[in-house]
């Protein structure tokens, strides 16, 4: 269960990155106070549209909504929630939404094709590599030359490479666009293993998938929340208050059992599963924090590698987590 008593000592998730590699706790100078809104300028009055994807990832942006913590600094925040990836690209790339949950290698792509956004901090992030209920695989280097559902070209495939290049193993990459259609295929047998956050792993797991390794536990970071240039140009003291926000909520997470916020999350089309894998966290949740700078730089490399850019971008070109200090 999670523990009721610690306000996060902190502090954050390093989307990690950019605290201490690694870190599960928040270096003060990397994070937004959670009682004010520092920058000068008040909040304006236009609505900030944040894209969100059915994860982990969201919780904090969700519970800062639905609890009012937006609201209470006068910002107007529209959540929009998309079933892929891709679907939230198409967004971005239409300027539907002004700031989206993301990751590295994604951010990337968009400068490549003069899309201009900016990495602003890490999120909250746990994938999990399963292998498939009778494949009699236990550990992760039982995937070797085996079939490994996920998609291509994002953190999950990059979180894959990391675990195969740990074990010298390769693997074959079995692209199944739907997630009920790689769900199937998984608890069904079709493939070998596959690569989910939450709370579609452990929804996973309880119906027979084989944990085989987690991001977390391993310390891989490259979750990201990124706003459009021109909106941290115009208006720094509305990201401001979103953090704070979001940091405030992150105290909420670390005061309250799941169970206590089950129905808001139910609202967004999060499973029972999710509020049973947060009450089963032990440590408090981090803080908005940088993405490390190592991690980022591993990302950037294996993005190139992967022929979807075609120059390595540098830390301060893609990244400022200015919005994060006072």
């Amino acid at each position: 269960m999670k523990k009721f008593w610690g306000t996060l000592g902190i502090m954050l998730l390093g989307i990690g990155v950019l605290s201490a590699c690694g870190s599960d706790t928040a270096d003060s100078t990397d994070t937004t106070d959670s009682s004010t809104v520092t920058s000068e300028a008040a909040v304006t009055d236009q609505t900030l549209n944040v894209g969100i994807l059915p994860s982990e990832s969201a919780i904090p942006i969700i519970l800062a909504k639905e609890e009012g913590y937006f609201s209470d600094l006068g910002l107007d925040v529209e959540i929009k929630s998309f079933s892929s990836p891709n679907d939230r690209n198409v967004a971005i790339q239409a300027q539907e939404i002004d700031g989206t949950i993301s990751d590295v290698m994604t951010e990337a792509t968009f400068k490549k094709n003069g899309i201009d956004l900016t990495i602003t901090s890490d999120i909250l992030e746990d994938f999990k590599v399963l292998a498939s209920p009778d494949s009699g695989i236990t550990e992760m280097s039982g995937l070797a030359n085996k079939t490994v559902t996920l998609v291509p070209n994002f953190i999950l495939e990059y979180i894959m490479d990391e675990f195969a290049a740990e074990n010298d193993f390769t693997y074959e990459i079995v692209d199944i666009p739907s997630f009920s259609a790689r769900s199937e295929a998984l608890l069904n047998n079709q493939v070998d293993g596959a690569v989910y956050t939450e709370p579609q792993a452990s929804m996973l797991a309880a119906q027979g998938a084989i944990v085989l390794g987690s991001s977390k536990e391993q310390g891989i970071k490259g979750g990201t929340i990124q706003f459009m240039d021109a909106v941290l140009d115009e208006r720094p003291q509305d990201i401001q208050a979103f953090y704070t926000a979001y940091n405030q909520a992150i105290d909420y997470m670390n005061e309250h059992v799941a169970s206590e916020y089950a129905d808001i999350l139910a609202n967004y089309q999060f499973p029972d599963a999710m509020s049973q894998y947060l009450d089963s966290q032990e440590e408090d949740y981090p803080y908005a924090q940088a993405v490390p700078q190592d991690q980022f730089e591993k990302i950037i490399t294996w993005t190139k590698d992967k022929g979807q850019i075609d120059e390595e971008y540098t830390y301060e070109q893609l990244t400022d987590f200015s919005y994060l200090s006072e």
